[in-house]
């Protein structure tokens, strides 16, 4: 590359830095005062595109009425941020953080279709911002006079920050809050008004990060996930809680994509290296480095060993008689519905057990093994390909494609988990994030291996399990026996190792347990076991794609575990039935689909907010108690 082109490259990088810093500044803002992981927070990033649009539209596009627009949709959803605080996560602060999570991906659910009933499934694109509209010639290359306006509004959006958590009560009491709330709250400082405050200040970040982007990119309903994994990239990298680790954070990431894209396809050593494709995945390799190196990020603090994000720690309940005799006669029933000769429901009914065990093999990892992940898709997705690439590229039948696929996704677990297993809550969780994301990156471009965006097709079972009837059966025999398997290792010794690490791993330590070991194992179980059900999954579709490994699954799978409970055996399972059964019933009746899950999970977590599996278990403990 040139000097001159080098210089382009790193003013793009600048003015790409802005728009993710504002977002990003906001979300660290929300955790570090409230503690909750904000999957809605790329919602309020969309929705400022898209109020920005029609704000502008409204005002008109002279000087005033653009910026008037952008400043209208900032403190638009500030307010909408403020409301959902208070109608929904204010109900919820006593509840585990992770159930908080849910709540705030419902809140995903309902605002994309709500995006799509107001604005529609089209791309919109808002006009060029008046006196911004030419472009400055530095080094004999053309750059956008808007590009150099955004590189200017970042530092003073940073610089005001600043000011306010430095020169006002507000923001000492932010600052203090992000240190110890619990010492704020005795100190009579309201947290409710606290925390609704900080909300409008994270969300109207968030919503002008969005707003200022209408003139350089389209509003686009799938923007709220893939802004809000760039969101949490940044705010772990930086550190989490600290704004100018963000500004670092989002100015490194947005430098080193500029590049990527400036340097384009180069051959090196005789290989043709594409640095054009790596901007899909260079912020998650940049975290996974800074993770392992810096676990609290590059201007972040050391904190203290988090455990289960917050889940609340009980012993499981002990396997009786009845559990055993209820068991078995849902068994009973699953092996009875074939005779019914409802094809659709042999389909939803494989979909539910494999999804059953996927959801299981995530429990095994945040329950009893009290390590969270964000990206357990990956060892699904290993699984689906591992089987449909045996089959197709290595010409292995169907059957050792099924038996060895589960040891791809267990050894991909065994690798990311020797770094994982070395960080702890949501540090932990981010890295499982930064793998799957590689993983999908890999699957996603390698297209002469995997097909690429295209997938896979033709990964169908072998002749004697052509009839659906016979998969359903070999489908539910390997799920259950699956099920059955991770139950048995939990009342295991090493199930009881594992739970010591989890509960305290300093006095499992002393009594001779190696719990990174420990943990590192069950990492590996963990994947192996969802590499079964993402194997079963290719053959029982027919065909992949890279969707398998993204975000959104293993938000899935997370939602599954957390609506029946953690703290139970069958949570997971119960969990899974009843996400897929509603999603499946709701997508068949309206188009806006989204909205009303969302609107049911809300339901849920508002009422059950330890899993509807978890509510049942302490009411049949509180009759027992009461017959006794």
């Amino acid at each position: 590359m040139t000097f001159s082109s080098i210089v382009l490259q790193f003013i793009n990088g600048l003015a790409g830095t802005s728009s993710l810093f504002l977002v990003a500044a906001g979300l660290s803002l929300i955790f570090g005062v409230t503690r909750i992981v904000n999957f809605a927070h790329g919602s309020f990033y969309m929705l400022g595109l898209y109020v920005a649009y029609s704000a502008i539209g409204f005002f008109g596009t002279t000087i005033l009425g653009f910026w008037g627009g952008i400043v209208a949709a900032a403190l638009v959803i500030g307010v909408l941020g403020a409301v959902i605080e208070i109608l929904v996560l204010r109900r919820i602060y006593q509840a585990p953080e992770l159930f908080q999570l849910l709540a705030t991906f419902a809140v995903v659910l309902v605002i994309k279709d709500a995006a799509l009933g107001i604005w529609g499934p089209e791309d919109l694109l808002g006009p060029r911002a008046p006196g911004l509209r030419d472009a400055v010639t530095i080094l004999g290359g053309n750059v956008p006079q808007y590009d150099l306006a955004l590189i200017v509004i970042g530092p003073l959006v940073l610089a005001a920050l600043w000011l306010l958590l430095n020169r006002t009560r507000f923001g000492i009491l932010i600052r203090a809050a992000t240190q110890d709330r619990e010492m704020v709250a005795a100190l009579g400082v309201n947290q409710k008004h606290l925390f609704t405050a900080v909300f409008f200040l994270g969300s109207l970040l968030a919503g002008l990060g969005g707003a200022v982007q209408i003139p350089r990119e389209p509003a686009q309903l799938f923007l709220d996930i893939a802004v809000i994994a760039d969101a949490f990239v940044v705010v772990v990298v930086g550190g989490l809680g600290s704004i100018p680790g963000a500004f670092l954070a989002a100015f490194i990431i947005s430098v080193v994509k500029a590049f990527c894209i400036g340097i384009g396809d180069v051959t090196i050593l005789g290989f043709d290296v594409s640095f054009s494709k790596l901007t899909l995945v260079v912020e998650f390799v940049i975290m996974a480095i800074v993770l392992v190196v810096r676990p609290w990020g590059l201007l972040g603090r050391p904190q203290g060993q988090q455990r289960g994000a917050g889940m609340l720690s009980q012993p499981l309940p002990q396997i009786g008689r009845r559990f055993l005799l209820i068991a078995g006669s849902i068994v009973v029933l699953l092996a009875l519905l074939p005779a019914l000769g409802d094809r659709y429901l042999l389909v939803l009914l494989i979909d539910i057990l494999i999804f059953a065990l996927f959801a299981a093999s995530l429990h095994f990892l945040i329950g009893p093994a009290g390590m969270v992940s964000f990206g357990h898709a990956a060892y699904f997705g290993l699984g689906a390909y591992g089987a449909a690439l045996l089959l197709k590229q290595a010409g292995l039948p169907m059957e050792l494609a099924l038996l060895l696929a589960p040891l791809v996704a267990g050894a991909g677990a065994l690798l990311f988990g020797w770094f994982a297993v070395r960080l702890s809550g949501v540090y932990l969780a981010m890295l499982t994030l930064a793998f799957a994301q590689i993983v999908w990156s890999i699957a996603f471009q390698w297209d002469a291996f995997t097909g690429g965006s295209n997938g896979m097709v033709g990964i169908w079972p072998a002749e004697w399990l052509s009839s659906r009837t016979v998969f359903f059966y070999l489908t539910l025999i390997v799920c259950l026996g699956a099920v059955a398997g991770l139950w048995r290792i939990l009342y295991s010794p090493f199930g009881y190792a594992m739970r010591a690490g989890r509960d305290s791993p300093l006095r499992a330590e002393a009594i001779g347990i190696d719990v990174r070991s420990v943990q590192w194992f069950a990492f590996a179980i963990a994947g192996l076991f969802a590499g079964i059900a993402g194997a079963l999954f290719a053959f029982s579709k027919g065909s992949i794609s890279p969707d398998l490994l993204g975000i959104p699954r293993s938000v899935d799978a997370l939602v599954m575990v957390l609506l029946g409970g953690v703290q139970t055996l069958v949570g997971p399972v119960v969990g899974a039935a009843i996400f897929t059964w509603l999603q499946d019933e709701i997508a068949r009746a309206t188009e806006y689909w989204r909205a009303i899950l969302g609107l049911v999970i809300l339901l849920l977590v508002i009422a059950f907010p330890q899993g509807i599996a978890g509510f049942a278990g302490r009411l049949l403990a509180r009759r027992r108690s009461a017959q006794s």
